[in-house]
């Protein structure tokens, strides 16, 4: 990873002594007002996917989903890992419109509601459990149809998919994420932020990362040079309850 790090390094180094021109940069604070309901209406208990190490997300039902009750399913890292459904929106919104590729779908959040914004979405994981969950998931908020489900490594599909937006929620590696002082984008799964960016791009210069909110921005930022010319670049701030809660970083025809 120090290679890939190094390398990025030098390549940013190199254009800037050329005189090439740099990339535009936008950085916006967004705070998503989610609609708060009663934690007190069902008990932990006995709730299908709560274990002990998720109770503190399950009190966050309604902010991951605000149709929790009408059927939503979870395993145990959707609970830490799905995007709230308030940030969720705010993705789809950017999108504009046609076919929305999500790379790593989990239990649908993020699909979910670029469906309900009329894009086709293609949603894929390598879980076939998760990918089971999602389309439950999907067919509560009745959009179904409107999304192709796909068991399968992103990076083996890559080379075959067709899409206006490609959307990469990675792994952080689980709650632990915390602990770093600035997560850095070699601690991605299943492979590095340059890496997995690099693949997206190969498929559309419009790229949505979802990270975390202690994520070394300069290496974000830094990804646009991968593209020549250098890409434009937007970092928004997602703040949920007054509290920060993510990063998004929008690449592209995408970028306000």
């Amino acid at each position: 990873m120090n290679s890939v790090i190094t390398e990025v390094a030098a390549l940013l180094k190199r254009r800037c002594s050329a005189g090439k021109r740099k990339p535009k940069f936008f950085k916006r604070r967004v705070k998503i007002k989610a609609k708060r309901r009663s934690k007190k209406a069902v008990a932990v208990k006995g709730e299908e996917g709560v274990s002990p190490l998720v109770k503190k997300y399950w009190v966050q039902r309604y902010d991951l989903f605000l149709r929790y009750d009408e059927g939503i399913k979870m395993d145990e890292e959707g609970w830490f890992s799905v995007t709230p459904e308030q940030i969720a929106v705010r993705h789809a919104a950017r999108c504009g419109g046609g076919v929305v590729i999500d790379a790593f779908a989990g239990v649908g959040g993020n699909a979910i509601q670029f469906a309900t914004m009329c894009h086709h979405v293609i949603a894929i994981d390598i879980d076939p459990r998760k990918v089971a969950l999602a389309f439950e998931n999907a067919k509560v908020y009745g959009v179904e149809e409107h999304i192709d489900f796909i068991v399968g490594d992103f990076f083996q599909l890559a080379p075959s998919l067709k899409g206006n937006v490609v959307f990469l929620s990675p792994p952080w590696g689980g709650p632990a994420y915390k602990a770093n002082e600035t997560f850095t984008l070699d601690l991605l799964k299943p492979k590095n932020g340059y890496s997995l960016f690099q693949v997206a791009q190969s498929i559309t210069p419009n790229v949505i990362m979802y990270l975390p909110r202690n994520v070394d921005l300069q290496q974000v930022e830094g990804l646009s040079w991968l593209s020549s010319p250098p890409m434009k670049v937007e970092i928004e701030e997602n703040m949920l309850h007054g509290r920060l809660k993510s990063i998004t970083a929008y690449f592209g025809d995408i970028v306000f």
